[in-house]
């Protein structure tokens, strides 16, 4: 009987050993993942890469650079029209007469007809936003891909960092142990 009991008091203490020891080594390696500022001082240019790209993103460098691009390819934007001012619009309005309903009739066929005219405008137009829905849709695997090797490279423990966090994290534990332990007993 009292040989099974201490099997499992043997056991359980070799558990609890094994598991103190995971959790030192949890606790190092995610200390030496956030420990941001000893990552600056081993790598101080890709720190400052890594700063760069973050701040290309958030001012929206990618956008602004897409339009460039764009800009490059496609031209300039065509300036808005200047022709209809609101005056000239009144004076056209009243031209058309006093009667509502035909002034509206008038404005829906002609506007039915600016629409067959400009058709092809307009296709050519939505063929240049495919393009750059097309572009997008290959530029974002790549983006994702880079994005998740940055988040890999920046929260990625180095082996020095993780011994060293692992040492203090021991050094603490050890430290705490001795406090709690209590003294021999007379």
């Amino acid at each position: 009987m009292g040989e099974g009991s201490e099997s499992a008091r043997a056991g359980v203490l070799a558990a609890r050993a094994t598991l103190d020891e995971e959790l030192e080594r949890l606790e190092a390696s995610a200390r030496a993942a956030v420990d941001i500022p000893a990552k600056v001082k081993r790598n101080p240019v890709k720190s400052a890469g890594i700063a760069a790209g973050a701040g290309f993103l958030l001012v929206g460098g990618p956008r602004r650079l897409f339009r460039g691009a764009r800009r490059v390819v496609f031209g300039p934007p065509e300036p808005l029209p200047t022709s209809m001012l609101p005056k000239e619009i009144d004076r056209a309005l009243k031209e058309l007469g006093g009667d509502g309903e035909k002034v509206r009739g008038t404005i829906e066929r002609e506007f039915a007809a600016y629409l067959e005219q400009t058709a092809p405008v307009r296709n050519k137009r939505d063929l240049n936003a495919v393009t750059a829905i097309l572009l997008s849709a290959l530029a974002r695997p790549l983006i994702e891909r880079f994005g998740k090797q940055l988040i890999d490279q920046v929260f990625s423990t180095d082996a020095a960092a993780f011994q060293e966090q692992l040492a203090k994290v021991r050094e603490r534990n050890a430290s705490t142990d001795a406090a709690r332990t209590p003294p021999p007993g007379p």
